[in-house]
């Protein structure tokens, strides 16, 4: 079977795991220096961290879920978007997650993040654009959800359990990041939106 073409999703694949590498198995302190921190965002004014927080994991699980994610997704939407629309969605959904994790976090200087969710669930998001009724499959459930579905449900959990404090997840991230990644796709071809509803 050919891989399709898609440079951009296998250059984002590529410097994800080089870079999650170095964080995780060679210098721990890379994460450190790279993660989105609050603290480092308002007072040191190292905004750089919204964009590199999102090439680096906390752990190897975490990655392989990321990147698999984007191999699945990636290279469809960005033969529909071509890569400079691929990039603006994927990149697009990490600023939108990066701008609302740090309001949402604001008072809370120690607060810090780390992955690709945030890209790969604008990506994902995109997708569910494209092809409303087409299945999508979740880890580990055999039985295929509609994107439009599966979308939906997405977005409403991020947003119900945005607010709760302690978990490792960044739900609000997810959440910007997903609703960014739909609105630029909608953006840049309307024309999904009409062939939605015809």
């Amino acid at each position: 079977m050919e891989m399709p073409v898609a440079p951009a999703t296998y250059a984002l694949i590529m410097a994800n795991m080089l870079a999650s590498v170095i964080g995780l198995s060679i210098d721990r302190k890379f994460l450190e220096t790279f993660a989105f921190q609050v603290g480092a965002i308002a007072q040191r004014k190292q905004h750089y961290r919204i964009f590199t927080s999102s090439f680096l994991h906390r752990d190897y699980l975490h990655l392989a879920f990321n990147m698999l994610t984007l191999l699945y997704f990636g290279p469809v939407v960005e033969r529909l978007l071509g890569i400079d629309g691929f990039l603006v969605v994927y990149f697009g959904a990490v600023f939108a997650s990066g701008v609302v994790a740090f309001y949402a976090n604001r008072r809370n200087a120690a607060y810090a993040s780390l992955g690709a969710s945030d890209g790969v669930a604008g990506t994902v998001l995109a997708f569910c654009v494209f092809f409303p009724f087409e299945g999508v499959y979740i880890f580990f459930i055999p039985i295929a959800i509609p994107a439009l579905l599966f979308g939906a449900i997405f977005i409403l959990l991020s947003a119900l359990l945005m607010g709760r404090r302690g978990g490792r997840i960044a739900h609000e991230s997810h959440l910007a990041g997903a609703i960014a990644g739909a609105g630029l796709t909608l953006a840049m071809r309307p024309d999904t939106l009409m062939r939605f509803f015809s």
